[in-house]
């Protein structure tokens, strides 16, 4: 044995030996020999440091997943994955040997022993597993202008819509609920109360906001809003002794990736926000694996990454470990990228300038190795294996080492349909959140007092009639003359009138009438 490959393996073993539990990944290679000797472990008690995963597409990603999943599970830590095209619900199902994992197993020198594990399976249509559902209060108004792709004006909108709710106390539970909160506010009753205290909303935003609500409601994806809502406790489970690997299959939703990964991030946060401190424990509580990463970040605002870095720096205290699986490091935004201590690189390929540019960015991201070239493996490396480093129990970055990793012990594919439906119905979770509650909530708070306005303006109105009524009553009808110019218009009164004034304009003029010169008398003859 060369001195090369000795220290090579003494340096490997001293990187990659753990006195704690851990999980093993594979073996070291050099110069394309894979050396059993040098056991590439990843210590459990660093997985809440949070990881990458990462290569081109065909390099073995989705596999890497299910063999960390898999050993998780043995240590009885829960998992939680995303499924994307519904190939991981073969994990429940134990596996097959063949020649070529009889030939890794010998190379690896490690048995290789089938095994399958408990697994949930979830869904945000309902239609391929347990109901996944979140309020609309619950994802806020950052991530849902994410899924709503809104840009900055139109989130600023959202979010008075939902400061209004907070202090009136309206739960927003589904779109329902927020349609009439914007049309309240912006056409409504609503419009002059909140411009004051809130500003006021332009029909031409609201318009806009309405449209895409509206078009997530015609794909679909409504039902994802509402009660009952995933309680986040369900993630938590084991059986007998293991980590229940909890798979949200989105392959009937694959065109709609803005909102499977923001709805993943929602779930991220709502763990964050209720899971009590724990410090540093022996192994994670969860581990939350984050395929399609570069998914999340495209086109985020800066309010959305400052929440997303937020979550990732300070949930690892909670005892939670989130990986994050993507094509290339370079998805990863450079503040969430750093925190982010284990990697596992895959092969990188380097076709156009921009992957060239990636890989020396890359590449620049592992410590410094005297055993390999570190661009010159990334481009080489086959399916199965990849570059790695993790944070050892002092939380120091190991010694760089392409691995040929461990195969899965599970299905590596789906199970059939029929043994899916099944495990889907027996599962207590499914019958728990299949139903769809509809609670007093913002909705019909508003309709309550929209109707009681709309009785008072009624009763108002009517008031306003009936007084108008009598008035009109009281008048006299067209062409009619009123009793007092009934009276007036008599004859006798008419004389009597007519005397009256010739007397007073004759006694003002100091003329006598001749009434009076014939009988000497006053004005009425006395």
């Amino acid at each position: 044995m060369s001195n090369n490959k000795i220290s090579f393996i003494e340096k490997i073993s001293a990187s990659y030996s753990p006195s704690s539990a851990s999980i093993y990944l594979g073996a070291a290679i050099l110069d394309g020999e894979i050396i059993a000797d040098a056991e590439v472990n990843l210590p459990l008690r660093m997985m809440n440091r949070h990881g990458l995963i990462a290569g081109a597409t065909g390099t073995g990603k989705t596999r890497t997943l299910q063999l960390l999943a898999e050993q998780l599970s043995d240590a009885g830590v829960p998992v939680f994955m995303l499924d994307v095209k519904g190939d991981l619900s073969g994990l429940y199902q134990a596996g097959a040997t063949n020649p070529k994992i009889e030939e890794r197993a010998k190379q690896l020198n490690k048995a290789f022993v089938p095994s399958g594990f408990p697994i949930e399976l979830y869904s945000l249509s309902g239609k391929l597993g347990a109901q996944m559902r979140a309020t609309v209060t619950e994802f806020g108004p950052v991530l849902l202008a994410k899924i709503l792709e809104l840009n900055d004006t139109q989130t600023g909108v959202l979010a008075v819509i939902f400061k209004y709710a907070d202090d009136n106390k309206m739960p927003v539970v589904d779109l329902n609920d927020l349609k009439k909160l914007l049309g309240y506010l912006s056409e409504g009753p609503g419009a002059a109360e909140i411009k004051g205290s809130y500003g006021s909303i332009s029909t031409a935003t609201s318009s806009t906001i309405l449209r895409k609500i509206v078009a997530i409601e015609q794909q679909g994806l409504g039902t994802m809003f509402g009660e009952v809502s995933y309680n986040v406790d369900d993630l938590f489970n084991r059986v007998d002794g293991k980590g229940v690997i909890s798979l949200l299959n989105i392959s009937d939703v694959q065109n709609q990736p803005v909102l499977y990964s923001t709805f993943l991030l929602s779930l991220l946060a709502e763990i964050y926000q209720t899971m009590p401190e724990a410090g540093d424990l022996d192994q994670p509580k969860l581990v939350f694996f984050f395929d399609e990463a570069h998914l999340l970040f495209n086109g985020a605002s800066k309010a959305f990454l400052d929440q997303v870095n937020t979550i990732i720096r300070l949930i690892r205290s909670k005892g939670i470990g989130v990986f994050f699986c993507t094509q290339s490091p370079m998805d990863i935004p450079e503040s969430v990228l750093a925190q982010l201590g284990n990697r596992v690189q895959h092969a990188l390929r380097a076709f156009t300038p921009n992957d060239v540019d990636n890989l020396k960015k890359t590449v620049n991201t592992y410590p410094r190795s005297e055993f390999y070239a570190i661009d010159k493996v990334l481009t080489s490396l086959g399916t199965g294996q990849a570059l790695i480093t993790v944070l050892n129990e002092k939380g120091i970055p190991t010694e760089v080492a392409a691995t040929m990793l461990t195969p899965p012990r599970s299905i590596m594919g789906p199970m059939s349909s029929i043994d899916c439906e099944r495990l889907m119905q027996a599962s207590p979770l499914y019958s728990k959140y299949q139903e769809t509650i509809d609670p007093i909530s913002a909705f019909e708070i508003l309709t309550d007092r929209i109707n009681e306005k709309l009785a008072d303006e009624n009763k108002l109105k009517a008031e306003e009639e009936e007084k108008k009524r009598l008035e009109q009553e009281n008048k006299s009808k067209p062409g009619e003359k009123s009793i007092v110019e009934q009276v007036m218009g008599a004859t006798i009164t008419r004389q009597i009138g007519k005397e009256i004034v010739r007397g007073i304009f004759g006694m003002l003029t100091g003329k006598k009438t001749s009434s009076t010169r014939s009988k000497g008398g006053g004005l009425f003859g006395f």
